[in-house]
């Protein structure tokens, strides 16, 4: 009884490994942050906003991140804001 469930136990092992091996091709998981392409690519709304002229898409989506949480935009927002 103790060979059977060893060798069954062996068999289910087996076949976890080659399931994990032979896995369909999945893309792996895509940061953009961490894409030289986005970084070098022009803001979408470049020319819709005249604020993202001049930015790329990572930095559109930094400065869309820094607006949602209420980051300070420039240095003398910065400023104010250590005064407070």
């Amino acid at each position: 009884m103790i060979g059977s469930a060893l060798s069954t136990s062996a068999v289910l092992a087996i076949n976890s490994y080659r399931l994990k091996k032979h896995s369909p091709n999945v893309l792996p998981d895509v940061d953009h942050k961490r894409s030289l392409r986005v970084d070098r690519m022009e803001s979408v709304d470049a020319n819709k906003d005249p604020e993202e002229k001049g930015l790329t898409q990572l930095d559109s989506t930094y400065r869309s991140e820094w607006q949602a949480n209420g980051f300070p935009q420039t240095h003398m927002e910065w400023e104010e804001l250590e005064k407070k």
